[in-house]
């Protein structure tokens, strides 16, 4: 298994494009991609668990019933959330994207992003689509990438190579996320494509089991938001035996599959607004997962620590004190935390009790752009990772006028 460029393209069969379409004001910014397999595939998909839910997400709920797709189209600068006309628009862009591609428009995922509640005009993305059909290419990847970028700096990107029963087989995916980002379905969208061959049933399994450890441990800023979707095309081009049940392929297809998701997860979390760190919170020691887990996120959450983090404070009280109200059953006197970075790493914490430890090294370890918030429950065997980053005055300033 190793990681290889090409994105969402590197999978065979599938191309992808984006286009600025008129959504955004700035003509300098694409607003709408797609993603395109020359076949129908298997398609499976996990959404927000957020009550209020943009349109997109019910289409798309509608159109994956029945376990296919063939392409994904996603506008950027609107979520078309809590519109009058959010399902009818939904539908168009299905519709109208459809015929253009002469495809079933069912075979279609539709997702949007960017403000809440703004009127959305679909006669601009119609305008759009020929276009937008017209620049598919297995070069597409960046072009896709940036299409569904709101406040992100950075486009996120990434694909594995892995082997099937003798066949060499790809998956890539692309992400776009940078705040209202929490767990429980984080908040970004994210779409992924392989040319693996996997029964619709078992390629849900394996993301509804992935996103657990992956989607469900990011958190920015603690708000979930209202458009979350992470979706997964597998046209079966790579020839290898359809993936019906366990069994040592479909662990395979889980691995690589999880070696995407991480990376995006790390790269969603590095890039939250405003943020100039990534934080990755490694628990161990844990006496069951969900213990682990519950610390993790909490840690990761916390204002405090995250303004710490910012500041290069090795304020480990604020772990402790994370960790106190997460509601996580914890004996803290057996706590230990560690901070480290490529700088170096640093105790700080000892069974629950601070241990003598140098200000300037710390700060030096946390002036880093990658942190590791170590911590050690001394109760059992289990363990989990959470990422997140630092909360800095951008993230005021990003959110203080992101509508206007």
């Amino acid at each position: 298994m190793k990681m290889i460029s090409g994105g969402i393209c590197a999978a065979k069969g599938f191309t992808a494009s984006g286009v600025h379409c008129g959504i955004r004001k700035s003509q300098s910014k694409k607003d709408l991609a797609l993603i395109m397999s020359s076949v129908p595939a298997s398609a499976a998909a996990v959404y927000t668990t957020n009550l209020v839910k943009g349109a997109p997400l019910t289409v798309t709920k509608k159109h994956l019933e029945n376990g296919k797709a063939q392409a994904v189209i996603c506008n950027s600068g609107n979520a078309n959330t809590c519109n009058a006309d959010g399902i009818e628009i939904a539908e168009k862009m299905s519709f109208l994207l459809a015929n253009e591609l002469k495809i079933n428009a069912s075979d279609v995922v539709v997702a949007s992003t960017g403000v809440i509640g703004q009127p959305l005009d679909v006669s601009v993305i119609a305008s759009g689509i020929p276009a937008l059909c017209a620049a598919l290419s297995p070069d597409g990847c960046d072009d896709a990438a940036e299409g569904i970028m709101t406040t992100d700096t950075v486009k996120k990107e990434v694909a594995v190579e892995f082997e099937i029963g003798g066949k060499t087989c790809r998956i890539g995916g692309i992400a776009k996320g940078s705040g209202m980002i929490h767990p429980n379905m984080a908040t970004m969208l994210v779409f992924i494509t392989t040319d693996a061959a996997i029964a619709p049933a078992m390629l849900q399994k394996a993301l509804s089991g992935d996103i657990a450890d992956t989607f469900n441990m990011v958190s920015v800023d603690g708000d979930t938001s209202t458009n979350d979707m992470v979706t997964v095309l597998a046209n079966g081009l790579a020839g290898n035996d359809e993936i019906t049940c366990d069994g040592d392929d479909f662990a395979v297809f889980m691995k690589a599959l999880n070696t995407c998701t991480v990376a995006l997860c790390r790269m969603i979390a590095g890039d939250g607004e405003g943020a100039t760190k990534l934080l990755e919170c490694k628990v161990s020691g844990a006496a069951d997962i969900p213990t682990a887990k519950t610390v993790a996120k909490s840690v990761i959450c916390s204002s405090l620590l995250k303004a710490a983090m910012f500041g290069a404070d090795a304020n480990w009280g604020r772990v402790l004190c994370a960790i106190g109200y997460s509601g996580a059953n914890v004996d803290v006197n057996k706590v230990d935390v560690s901070f480290e970075s490529k700088a170096g790493k640093i105790t700080v914490c000892v069974n629950g009790a601070g241990v003598p430890f140098s200000e300037e090294e710390a700060k030096q370890i946390l002036l880093e752009k990658e942190i590791d918030i170590l911590i050690g429950l001394n109760s059992g065997s289990a363990a989990a990772t959470a990422w997140g980053c630092d909360l800095t005055y951008d993230y005021v300033k990003i959110n203080g006028d992101y509508r206007t």
